[in-house]
C-alpha cells in the first residue's frame, strides 16, 4: 500500500516458481517491508507447495501437459464400518482376491440375496457419484471431490472401495484429460476446457459397487465432446449386447466397431471385471476387438464393463505414482462405467441414474456439462 516501485522478490517464491502467480503478493519495494509482512507473506508458501510438483517425478518425462500436485492426507473411515480385507492390510493385498485368482475358474451367478447386497451397494454409489458430479465446476480441485465422495460413503455406512486398495491413497479415482484412469485426486484445480473422470467404488455389507462419468468443465472443444460422446456410446453399444448366452469377447468387437468409426482407439491395458463380494474377479471383460476372453453371459452374472477411449494412440504409460495411467502420445482420454447383471431378457444396470432406463443408455451432452 506504500505505492513504492516493488523492485525485490521473495526468494522462497522465487525457489518454488510462484512469482508470476502471486506478483502482487511476492515482490516488494524494500528489505524492511518484506520483514514487516513476513507473517502475512508466508502464508501464499503453503498454499503454493500444495501445487508444486512432487519429488517422485522428478527427472519425469510427462506425455501432455498435466502435471500433479500434492495431495492431503488420506481421509480416515470410522472404526464401526464394515471394510474390505485389504482396507487395514500394510500393502493394501487382498487376500481374498488373491485366493480367487489361484482357485477360481468358474463365473459366479449370484443369488437373489446376494444381488439384493449387490444392488444396494450400487445404489450408494450412484448416489455418492451424483453427489460428487454436481460439484465439478472449473476452480473445484480434486481433492475437495475426493472430500465430498469419502464423506457421502462413510456417511451412508460404507466404506470407499479405492482407499487402501494395493496402497492407493484415495477414496476415489479422478482422471483429468489425458489420464486415463486411476488418476489420484490432488490440489490442482479444475480448469476450463478440462474433461475429468469421477470413478466411485463403494463397499456396503460385503459387497461392491462400481461406476464411473466423464464431465465436461466450461468451454470444452468439439474434439474432447466428441471423446466423451464416443466413450459413452461405446458404453451403450456393449450393454445392447448383454444377454444370456453372448460370449464375453464379444463385447470388444462392438466397442472398437464404434470407436473406429469415431476416429478414436480403445486401451487394451484395462479391462471390466466380475464383482461382489470381490472388488475385482472373473470375468474379465477386455473392451478391445479380437479379445481372447472366456465365458459366456448366464442369469445372474454381475460384472462392469468400463471401455476407456482415446482421441489418439491406444497406448498408456504409467506416471511414477504407480497408479495414474496417461495416453502415451498425451491426447486426451474419456471412460464411462456401469455395474450389471444378466437377466433372462437382457440386463439391469445397477448403477444406472435415477429416473434413467435399466437396460440402456442415451447419450445427452446435458447431463455430463458443468
Amino acid at each position: 500500500s506504500c505505492e513504492k516501485v516493488a523492485t525485490m522478490a521473495c526468494p522462497t517464491c522465487i525457489k518454488l516458481g510462484i512469482i508470476a502467480t502471486y506478483s502482487q503478493k511476492g515482490r516488494f519495494c524494500s528489505q524492511s517491508c518484506f520483514k514487516s509482512h513476513w507473517e502475512i507473506h508466508k502464508e501464499v508458501h503453503k498454499d503454493a507447495k500444495k501445487l508444486t510438483v512432487p519429488p517422485e517425478f522428478k527427472n519425469f518425462t510427462f506425455t501432455g501437459p498435466l502435471r500433479p500436485c500434492h495431495q492431503s492426507p488420506r481421509r480416515v473411515v470410522p472404526p464401526e464400518i464394515s471394510r474390505p480385507d485389504y482396507a487395514d492390510e500394510p500393502n493394501g493385498v487382498s487376500i481374498s482376491e488373491q485366493e480367487d485368482k489361484r482357485t477360481n475358474t468358474t463365473i459366479k451367478s449370484y443369488s437373489p440375496a446376494e444381488l439384493a447386497g449387490i444392488r444396494e451397494a450400487c445404489r450408494i454409489g450412484r448416489e455418492v457419484l451424483d453427489l460428487a458430479g454436481r460439484a465439478v465446476r472449473v476452480g473445484v480441485t480434486c481433492d475437495e471431490l475426493d472430500r465430498i465422495v469419502h464423506e457421502a460413503t462413510v456417511e451412508r455406512g460404507a466404506y470407499p472401495s479405492p482407499l487402501n486398495y494395493y496402497k492407493f491413497p484415495k477414496s476415489v479415482c479422478t482422471s483429468v484429460n489425458e489420464v486415463i484412469c486411476h488418476g489420484i485426486p490432488d490440489y490442482r484445480e479444475l480448469q476450463d476446457g478440462d474433461i475429468v473422470n469421477i470413478d466411485v467404488s463403494v463397499y456396503l455389507n460385503g459387497f461392491h459397487g462400481d461406476l464411473n462419468e466423464t464431465f465436461l468443465v466450461g468451454r470444452v472443444d468439439e474434439a474432447s465432446v466428441n471423446l466423451v460422446r464416443c466413450a459413452y456410446e461405446s458404453l451403450a453399444a456393449a450393454v445392447a449386447l448383454v444377454r444370456p448366452g453372448t460370449l464375453y469377447r464379444e463385447l470388444g468387437d462392438e466397442i472398437s466397431r464404434v470407436t473406429q468409426a469415431a476416429g478414436c482407439s480403445v486401451v487394451t491395458t484395462y479391462c471390466g471385471h466380475g464383482i461382489g463380494q470381490l472388488f475385482h474377479t472373473v470375468p474379465n471383460v477386455p473392451h478391445y476387438a479380437k479379445n481372447k476372453a472366456k465365458g459366456s453371459m448366464e442369469v445372474g452374472h454381475i460384472f462392469t464393463i468400463e471401455p476407456m477411449i482415446n482421441i489418439g494412440t491406444y497406448k498408456d504409460v504409467l506416471w511414477p505414482d504407480n497408479w495414474t495411467a496417461v495416453t502415451k502420445d498425451g491426447s486426451r482420454s474419456s471412460q464411462f462405467e456401469h455395474t450389471m447383471v444378466v437377466t433372462e431378457t437382457g440386463c439391469e444396470l445397477l448403477t444406472a441414474r435415477v429416473g434413467e432406463p435399466k437396460d440402456k443408455m442415451v447419450w445427452s451432452q446435458e447431463k455430463f456439462q458443468r
